[in-house]
Order: structure tokens, then sequence, then C-alpha cells
């Protein structure tokens, strides 16, 4: 049978079956326990998401979903238009649930609790969203999320930090705006958009992130944004030290940073000087004065002006053995990082990588290691990717898809933030914080002019959560009551340095953890 003749056939329901109003009458199901009755419930009053009555609770007390709302510049003269919490709202929960298309949000259409917890009646269709920001100003909107991205994290910077830089490829099937084929890992020749984000990978926090076309992966891309986000800073929030792969160790990058007296720590490319570098202190053996730096690495540090650089600078270059004795280079039965694989003299093959840094570390081994931390920043733009939505919510322009991916890392922030009240010094990935802070049957009943919400989870470790949750509601209780004397504008930043102090500094000190109480001592 051809598709035409299939296309004919009846469909198995029968033709407007779909559009049938209410839901089915009682009915039976065969199980293996036996026969049940099957009842389908119209407005039940039911959430999926029961525990996330716990986040709006740390977004009301903190006030920030209450100002990110009311800033907001979307604009509706239609009376029958929804209302900007409801855009924002169902824009928060789909995020929050992992969704990455605008399709996915009819999943939570139908939840009769959620919307009234951030005090709005229903969520809103996908089109709705989709279609809610076309028209506004793209000044306005960058200028609006900046203030409020740029709120999340602001309390702590005062101490001292490191910045990460990086970029990532989102791979892009339709028609989109600057959709151009640039540098795609997985995806060879196919369209792409690059996302240049700016990093606090010891907090797990996004600073920024520019949408730019896929072809626009070099770092020269990223730096306009990059000084004038800490040209617009005091000079007492910046960071210790600038952090960042090949794609920043270039000439502009580093006289940048060194105009503005930063210190900074980049890969150098495979280049024919650098190669010839590695040669140089290879064949001089144990001579050229090899350090410890971890991990199976050694290095050892030179000075050098490449073709291109505008004066000296120090780098340190670093090896890791193979293989002994072998004639031949070496089929890799362990993996590398990008790099030079040379033979050094007596047979040996290493491994290289070329660091350099205008940083006064004069330890080889703590400067290796703090390159090497900058895993975290890929950990970071793994979960974002896969976990959350910087893979999908794209749109035909630029400016709505720009705008999703800065929703994204802004609501990724303030999970960050909560979540860390749970997970103590420890970053939870989504796929272990959803499931404990998020996942629970809740049902929503009024009696007596009160509203009461009951959970059920089955989780393995329901009873734990739920007294770490009521604990982190007793902590934030508490914090509300003790900066009521506070400005409005305090709030937040109190809380927040609160958290990372209390549960985990991300500082490049020693890590401290402080239980929330008594009740809820059961870190997860």
């Amino acid at each position: 049978m051809n598709s035409s003749e299939e296309s004919k056939k009846p469909h198995p329901l029968g033709e407007g079956k779909w559009e049938l109003e209410g839901f089915p009458a009682v009915h039976r199901v065969e199980t293996f326990e036996g026969p049940i009755q099957v009842r389908w419930e119209e407005d039940a009053g039911v959430s999926m998401y029961g525990p996330l009555a716990y986040f709006v609770e740390f977004l009301k007390v903190s006030g920030v979903w209450e100002r990110f709302v009311e800033e907001c510049p979307l604009q509706y003269t239609s009376r029958n238009a929804p209302t900007k919490n409801e855009i924002l709202g169902t824009i928060l929960f789909s995020v929050l649930s992992g969704h990455r298309r605008y399709a996915h949000i009819t999943v939570i259409r139908g939840d009769e609790v959620l919307p009234r917890l951030l005090g709005i009646e229903q969520f809103r269709s996908e089109d709705s969203v989709r279609r809610a920001f076309e028209k506004e100003d793209e000044e306005a909107l960058t200028l609006w999320m900046d203030r409020h991205t740029n709120e999340s994290y602001s309390a702590l910077l005062d101490q001292e930090w490191i910045l990460d830089l990086d970029a990532t490829v989102k791979t892009l099937y339709g028609r989109q705006e600057e959709a151009r084929v640039g540098y795609n890992p997985t995806k060879p020749g196919r369209p792409s958009h690059v996302y240049q984000a700016m990093l606090l990978s010891a907090a797990k926090l996004v600073l920024n992130v520019d949408v730019q076309a896929g072809n626009q992966m070099a770092s020269t891309y990223a730096q306009p944004t990059l000084w004038g986000w800490l040209d617009a800073r005091d000079k007492k929030d910046w960071p210790t030290l600038l952090r960042g792969d090949i794609a920043h160790g270039n000439e502009e990058m580093m006289a940048g940073a060194e105009a503005r007296g930063l210190e900074y720590v980049f890969k150098l490319k495979q280049t024919k000087g650098v190669a010839k570098l590695i040669e140089k202190l290879g064949a001089r053996g144990e001579k050229a004065g090899w350090q410890d730096a971890g991990q199976r690495w050694e290095g050892v540090e030179a000075e050098v002006q490449l073709q291109g650089w505008s004066r000296k600078r120090r780098v340190i270059v670093l090896r890791r053995p193979l293989r002994k004795g072998t004639a031949a280079k070496p089929e890799l039965a362990q993996p590398t990082l990008p790099g030079l694989v040379i033979e050094h003299k007596g047979g040996d093959w290493y491994e290289h990588a070329v660091l350099v840094t205008n940083w006064d570390q004069p330890a080889l081994l703590a400067l290796a290691q703090t390159y090497r931390d900058r895993g975290d920043a890929e950990n970071m733009f793994d979960e974002l990717k896969n976990q959350w939505g910087w893979t999908g919510f794209s749109t035909a322009d630029l400016k709505r898809s720009q705008l999703m991916a800065r929703m994204v890392a802004l609501i990724f922030n303030w999970w960050s933030i909560f979540t860390r009240m749970g997970t103590g010094n420890k970053h939870g990935e989504a796929i272990t914080t959803r499931p404990l802070f998020q996942h629970g049957v809740a049902r929503r009943t009024r009696h007596a002019n009160q509203t009461q919400m009951s959970i059920s989870s089955q989780h393995g470790k329901a009873k734990k959560i739920a007294y770490l949750l009521s604990g982190i509601s007793g902590w934030i209780q508490g914090l509300k009551a003790s900066a009521e004397q506070l400005a409005e504008r305090l709030q937040w930043p109190t809380i927040v340095k609160r958290i990372f102090q209390d549960f985990g500094d991300f500082s490049l000190d020693a890590p401290r953890t402080v239980p929330i109480d008594a009740a809820s001592n059961c870190r997860i």
C-alpha cells in the first residue's frame, strides 16, 4: 500500500474524536492485578511539580520575581491579551521543567496548581509566548535582561574570583537569522549560532551570553561585550584572573587585558613558533628544568615573542608522557588534550599544552591546576545545552533567540542559587536536582477559606527531601524576618551572600558547609 492510499484510511479513533468536549466516562482497563475502573478528572487541582512551591517562595521573599515582571518592557494594547506575569510565568516553569522547544509548553498548559503559585490564572500557549516579544524594542529588552542577570550574581563579586571565557555552538535546522556555517564539531557543515559566554564557574553562574552568527567563533567577536562589561564596573568587582582556551590566546585579547591591568591564563594554538619552542625545550631534556605540574604533567617556564605579538610574554610548556621507547608516533590509547604530540630525545612521545600568562603565580603546579579547573566551564556548557534550553527556543529572528538564551541563563542562576541550600558546596546538575526539588504530585484544595497543598513524592529519598525543603523554607522565613529593616534592594544581595557563606563558599579558599537547622541536617 503506497502512502497516498494509506492517507485515505480512516483514523482508527474516527474523525473528530479529538474534538469531543470533556473526558471519557469511567471505563474498565485490564491489568495484571485484575480489572480496574479508570476515571479521568477535569480541573482536579493537581500538579506534577508540587515541590516548586518552595522555589516560588524563594523568588517571592527575595523580591527578584516581582521586580523582573514589573520592569519587563513587554506591552499589550488588546483587552484580551495575556499579562506580563502570565507570559513570564509560563517561560519560567517551562525552562525549569527542562523544555527546549516552545511546543513543549503544551505539557504544562493543564496544570491547575503552578500558575496560582505565581498569582496568575493559567499558563499561556506556545504561540503566545513565541510571539510575545516579537515587536518589542531590542535595546530595551537587552537592558532589562542585563540588569536582572547582573543582580543575580553582583553581590558575589566583592571577593577573589576567576572569569571564564568560552563559546559553544548551537546547531540550527531552520532559516534563522544569522544562521551561518562555521566551526561545528558535532554537525560539520550545518548552520549554527555561537553562544559567547562569560561564566563564574566556581559558583556555577552565567554572567553574560551573546548569541552571534555561526561563523563568529573567534574571541574577537566576544571582546566588545567583555570589555564593555568590565569597564562598566568598579575595579573592586573585577575578576582576579581571566581564563580561556586557545580561542583567547591571541594578541588582541592579551593586549586588552594588559591595558586594563588584568591577569590572565590562556592556551596557545598549535603554531609553528609554539612547536619550535616545544622541540627546543624537549631537546634539552632534564636540563630544561622540568617540574611536576600535577596529574602526570610536568612543565617548564619560558619567555617567547611569537609572530604578531607586540612583546615577549611568559609561557608555560606542559608535557605528559604517552608511551616510552617507540620508534614511531603511537596510536593514542588515552584521551589527550587539544595540543601537540611530539617525539623527544630518546624516542619518548609526549602530549603538550602551552599556556601564556602574566599571572605572578610562581608555582607551576598551581598555575597548571588553575587552567585545568577551566573544565568546570565545559561542564556548565554541557548542562546548559543538554539539561536546560540552550539548544532550543529558536525563532526566525536573532533578537528573540538571544532573549531566550539570556532568560534560560537567568533562570539557571536562580535555580543554582536556590539548590545550593540543599547541595551545600557541591553544585547539583539539573538531572539530579529536578527529581529532588521539583518532582512530586501535588493536590491543591481549599477549605474554610484556607488553601492547602498535599505533596506525594516517589523519590527514594522522599522523607529526606521533605525535611530539607521545609528546613529551607524555615531558613528563608527567618532571613525575611531579619531583613525586614533593610531596604528592599538590599534583600537579594543579603540572601545570596548568606547562601554562599552558609552553604558553601565559592572562593579560592576551602569551602565551608553550615546546616540549615537541626531538623534539616540531612543535605542531599
